[in-house]
């Protein structure tokens, strides 16, 4: 049976250890417990949100006026497939996302392995296409399992209806779907899937391109994430955040051009910054490289919370602070990143009553 509270403190079940409280909170440890408890938040009225690690989350210190579920199914089946090579793991929306990963690797299973250190549970994972390190789980993603609230009933959206973008999904921005099973095809494999990353690779001693074992690639990941205050430990404050605070920007042919020039009056003809070709003909450049040279180095401080002294694109909360100390540092990095360069930082985690 579904627990119910009310006035609990949405601060402890996120990673910042921000905000305020929910008017009532669900621990859903079923399906049919999940699915009810929205159905009777939504016939009442009452605004919902689903909450599962909290990892990418930012609420706000007024709270959620509604009802909050909290994802705490649990579940994990593999089933080989016929064609051979791959096999199906299927597992539950409230699944720890770093203890799959390292099941996964412990099986000798590729396609996830450099996703390792990553908090939060599995069913965030379909809804922002979560990615790190060359790999995406929108390339092992074979369907979703899916409460449909506007039809009322249970489906399954296959890879192409999740429509998948940098970031981004179907699930995305919408309250829908809730994601209820996740099924990964994953290969059934020695080694990892080729390392395109090239901090990976070099981590790694290879040349991009090529697998090195399995385990390898999990424990390089994991290496470069603590060094950058990336994998949750309870003693090092930086890892206090929501991970990446600002998504990479994507660039057309005009914002490129102007991103050239200003750089080129900023730092120099000569300089250079980070790009990466998109397949639609856009280009990829780094936020971190922009907050960098826009002059907020790691460590910068506003009022009580900072920029990881680890990672430029970690906002964290050493202790002590509220959701609008966050947002207001992060207005700063935004505005003076778009002064700078006249790109504008978008937001990577979710809003949850606010906004920049």
């Amino acid at each position: 049976m579904a627990v119910l509270c009310e006035q609990v403190n949405l601060s402890g079940y996120t990673t910042l250890r921000l905000g305020g409280p929910a008017r009532r909170f669900v621990e859903a440890t079923t399906d049919d417990e999940l699915i009810g408890a929205v159905r009777k938040a939504g016939e009442a009225g009452e605004e919902v949100l689903v909450l599962g690690g909290g990892s990418n989350l930012v609420v706000a210190d007024e709270g959620f006026p509604g009802t909050v579920v909290h994802v705490a199914t649990r579940g994990i089946t593999v089933t080989p497939r016929p064609s051979g090579g791959r096999v199906l793991v299927r597992a539950q929306a409230g699944e720890e996302w770093e203890p799959f990963v390292a099941r996964c690797v412990d099986e000798g299973l590729a396609g996830v392995e450099c996703l390792s250190g990553i908090p939060g549970r599995l069913g965030a994972t379909p809804i922002q296409n979560v990615g790190a390190y060359g790999q995406d789980v929108a390339e092992t993603i074979a369907e979703v399992r899916a409460y449909d609230r506007e039809r009322g009933e249970i489906v399954t959206l296959d890879h192409a209806a999740c429509r998948f973008s940098y970031r981004g999904s179907v699930f995305k921005g919408s309250s829908r779907y809730i994601v209820l099973e996740v099924a990964f095809a994953l290969e059934l494999a020695d080694l990892s899937t080729p390392v395109r990353y090239a901090e990976l690779a070099r981590s790694l001693g290879v040349q991009a391109g090529e697998r090195v074992p399995l385990k390898d690639a999990r424990e390089a990941v994991l290496a470069l994430r603590r060094r950058k205050g990336m994998v949750l430990d309870a003693a090092d404050p930086d890892t206090r955040s929501a991970g990446s605070f600002f998504t990479n920007p994507i660039l057309d042919a005009d914002q490129l051009a102007d991103l050239e020039k200003r750089v080129a009056d900023r730092l120099g003809p000569d300089a250079a910054f980070p790009r990466y070709p998109e397949a639609d003909g856009h280009v990829k450049t780094s936020a971190a490289w922009l907050i960098d040279k826009a002059g907020f180095a790691k460590g910068h401080a506003r009022g009580p919370v900072r920029i990881s002294t680890k990672h430029t694109l970690a906002l964290t909360n050493p202790d002590g602070a509220r959701t609008a100390d966050l947002l207001a540092l992060a207005r700063e990095v935004r505005d003076g990143v778009r002064e700078a360069f006249g790109v504008t930082m978008v937001n990577e985690p979710v809003f949850v009553g606010v906004r920049l």
